[in-house]
């Protein structure tokens, strides 16, 4: 269960992320609102995952999440750029989390 609280956080990550972008700075309602909501469910799913996952591996599993969600939603739907860099990038973060999963 612990391993799908933390799934859950990364994802809410990713949207929280998402919101802050959209919210200009604090500026617009509704998008500072999703971020505020999404971040509280973010950090009570996260710990909810640590009282049995180690520290390290949750937190790493959880931005790593959260990170490469970030940089594809930015990729799909924001209109960011796509350079080989940055895609080598995200998937030696993406390699980093299976190793920590293995570890």
């Amino acid at each position: 269960m612990s391993w799908i609280f933390l799934l859950l956080a990364g994802l809410l990550e990713i949207v929280w992320a998402v919101a802050m972008k959209q919210s200009a700075g604090f500026t617009r309602l509704w998008p500072t609102a999703v971020m505020g909501v999404s971040m509280i469910g973010s950090f009570a799913l996260l710990a909810l995952a640590m009282r049995t996952l180690p520290l390290g591996t949750a937190y790493v599993i959880w931005t790593g999440i959260g990170a490469v969600g970030a940089f594809l939603v930015g990729i799909m739907f924001l209109g960011e750029a796509v350079t080989a860099t940055r895609i080598c990038a995200a998937v030696l973060i993406v390699a980093g989390l299976i190793t920590m999963k293995l570890a």
